[in-house]
Order: C-alpha cells, then structure tokens, then sequence
C-alpha cells in the first residue's frame, strides 16, 4: 500500500455514471443519484483513513442547470437530505464540509443547507471535502477577474486564485474520473494545469476504496515535474 510520503494532498473526483448505474440496475435514473452520494460519503472516509487532507467532489455542474426541472429538482432535495443525513455522518467523523460554486442561483433553502453543514463541521480538522455545486471552471476564473476589476486590482497569477469560490483549497495533485469518459467537463480548470488524470471505466456507484487505492498505487510511482 502507498506510503504516506506518497499521498497527495488533494485529490478531486468528477464521479461520472450514476444515471448509467441506474439504467444497469433496472431503477430509476434518480436512484443513481443517491446511490452516488452513498459511494461518495465511502470513499471520503476512506480518504480520511488514508492520511489524505483534501477531497473535491464535482456534485452538480454549471451545465447540469440545464437538465430537466425534476431531475435538477431531485439534486437540490438531495444535497438538502444530504446535509441531514450522509454529510452529516461525515461531520460526526471528523470531516469540515465546503462548498463552492455560484450559490446565487440556488434556492434559499438548499443554501441555508449547505451553510448549516460549513458552520456546523467548521471546527474539523480530520479531512475537507470540497463540493463543486452549481460550479464551472471558467465561471469561477470570469467572476474573480470580474472582483478584481471592480477593484480596481491587478489581475495576475496570485491574485486571481485568491478571489476564487475555491480560495484556500490546495490544486488538485490527482483528478480521478469514473465512468469511462475522459475529460474535465469544466472542472478545477485552473488548479488542474499540472494535476495528475486517472480514467476509470467503472460507473460512479460501483467506485471502491479498493479502487481508489489502485489509483494511488499508480500515482506513487508517477513522476511529477511541473514543467521543469
């Protein structure tokens, strides 16, 4: 098993095949979705066990406002139940919970959910978990360019990240995506610039820490020279 020198300090997961998991299992394409949010809750403690500080979880795109009514209706109730029920098993065992996004576009009770849960495990120091909602990589970049024009500050390298929803998370060292597909669909596309990719056939649901140490096994023996 990896060593802990050889763990990343950040690994985000864009957990891809929870409508594809549904289809396989005869249910409903909505079902995915919370079986989707049990395997998350698995693998973030098992991150957690592993020494691992930072985990970002991809939950609902700026494109996915795009999909049907109930079906987006469903995810806002789910991240709701959510924040009573798995994130708040996460919270009990140690792990602050943040979310970043455009939070202006969400209603006001899935809002004073997600700000329950940060206040709440605001104090643990087990683990992160970073929830991208109602997020996009080049949303975030435009609306901290935006703040810093407003500003009337200059917009470089540093003070660009620093303006960002993520501000204060670390980039990602490695960026796990399930299901087979083999891109970033607008995820962390400033902190992915020198993260390592992981592509897995395996549908989201079906994800496993068995798996997940797999890839860390492969990430161990990458050689990561950012350029030099």
């Amino acid at each position: 098993m990896t060593d802990e020198a050889s763990l990343p300090l950040c690994v985000g997961i864009i957990p891809d095949g929870n409508r594809r998991w549904a289809l396989r299992h005869d249910t409903a394409a909505l079902e995915g979705h919370r079986a989707g949010a049990d395997t998350l809750a698995r693998i973030v403690l098992h991150a957690r066990d592993r020494g691992i500080a930072h985990i970002v979880a991809y939950a609902f795109s700026s494109e996915n406002w795009q999909r049907s009514e109930t079906e987006v209706s469903f995810l806002m109730s789910l991240i709701v139940e959510g924040a009573r029920g798995e994130l708040s098993r996460l919270r009990k065992e140690g792990v602050r919970i943040r979310f970043i996004g455009e939070r202006e576009r969400l209603a006001i009770a899935v809002r004073d959910a997600i700000e329950s849960v940060e206040k709440e495990s605001a104090g643990n120091t087990a683990c992160t978990l970073w929830i991208a909602f109602s997020y996009g990589g080049r949303a975030e970049i435009a609306a901290a360019a935006r703040l810093l024009a407003e500003a009337g500050e200059p917009i470089t390298e540093d003070s660009l990240p620093a303006r960002f929803w993520s501000a204060g998370m670390p980039d990602p060292d490695l960026i796990v995506r399930t299901s087979g597909e083999q891109r970033l669909s607008n995820f962390l596309l400033w902190q992915a610039a020198y993260s390592e990719l992981f592509f897995t056939d395996t549908l989201w649901p079906d994800f496993t820490p068995d798996e997940f140490d797999r890839i860390l096994d492969t990430y161990a023996v990458r050689e990561r020279r950012h350029g030099k």
